[in-house]
């Protein structure tokens, strides 16, 4: 062979190496599907991106990465994981209970990694907190309900009935409900339970608990949190504090919040992410709970709701809203 050939051979297989064929072939991709977009929600996905682009994986380049939200539609939840499972991505990421339950009844061969799910045991997601030895893994942002009901003292000393306002079609909240009902109960305090199954039935339900109770807690109940402002002016009306489960709620009108920041809870399940996109078998990874907790507080929300912080509460929150 010539010197020529040998060169133009050469030329041909740097061509094909660059050709947009071998960089498909080297590249990794992961669809993210949410049940609804609201600000926990959005923050844990950018927390997702961000820790896919620090590994080297960034959409565009080396990731062919896509999104889409069901838009609070259990039904479209549906329609997007078939449609991603058809797509056959290294991993499907779902963010918040319906999605997952949606992608896992979809799929038992592409890797799942869900995130924003307080109870994947009680959601069917997974048997246990152990290693699934299935295709999902993931994050939950579950919380200890002892902290927030000191929390509910501490922001309305004296409380004894604490309302909440959840979608009964939602397992995550119906099993905090249970949870915090026996929770409560333990300290003399009750529960009044204010079904909305839907994002338009929030603020009726939120005044049918006036009168009624001392202070409202919120969980991260997608309907609840995606009309949240709604349940603010209710609160603000009827001076009744709002003690919320997750701190971006606190920066829309809920007056205190010890929960987990979702973006860190993102960059938490983007680290997921990465370790099954370098090979490792989402069922060989047990599910994670959320690993930081920070006091947020809106001392003008607290104003608003007829409420008067303590210095000391003041002093321990680590984020306050201004």
């Amino acid at each position: 062979m010539s010197a020529v050939s040998r060169r133009t051979l050469l030329a041909l297989a740097v061509a094909a190496s660059l050709s947009p064929f071998a960089l498909a072939a080297e590249q990794k991709s992961v669809a993210v599907t949410a049940i609804v977009d609201h600000p926990a929600l959005d923050a844990a996905r950018k927390g997702i991106e961000d820790e896919l682009k620090a590994a080297g994986f960034e959409p565009g380049k080396q990731l062919k990465y896509q999104f889409q939200s069901a838009q609070g539609n259990p039904a479209t939840a549906a329609q997007i994981a078939r449609k991603f499972v058809g797509d056959a991505p290294d991993v499907i990421v779902a963010i918040a209970t319906p999605s997952a339950q949606a992608v896992v009844a979809a799929t038992r061969s592409i890797p799942v990694v869900f995130t924003a799910v307080t109870d994947p045991v009680a959601a069917k997601l997974v048997p246990g907190w152990s290693a699934s030895k299935t295709n999902v893994t993931g994050v939950s942002d579950k919380l200890a309900l002892a902290p927030q009901i000191d929390l509910i003292g501490k922001v309305k000393p004296g409380a004894k009935r604490v309302g909440m306002v959840y979608s009964p079609g939602e397992v995550n909240s119906v099993v905090v409900a249970k949870e915090l009902k026996a929770e409560l109960a333990k300290r003399g305090m009750s529960l009044v339970e204010a079904p909305a199954p839907r994002t338009v039935d929030v603020a009726p339900a939120a005044k049918s608990l006036i009168g009624k109770v001392d202070a409202i807690y919120t969980t991260t109940d997608n309907n609840v949190v995606s009309t949240y402002e709604s349940l603010v002016a209710v609160a603000q009306q009827a001076k009744l504090p709002l003690v919320a489960a997750d701190t971006d709620s606190v920066k829309r009108g809920a007056i205190a919040a010890l929960g987990q920041n979702y973006y860190d809870i993102g960059r938490q399940t983007g680290k997921l992410v990465v370790r099954i996109l370098k090979g490792e078998k989402a069922g060989s990874i047990a599910p994670q709970l959320g690993e930081k907790l920070s006091l947020s507080l809106n001392p003008a929300a607290a104003q608003k709701q007829g409420i008067t912080l303590s210095p000391a509460l003041l002093k321990d929150a680590k984020e306050t809203v201004k």
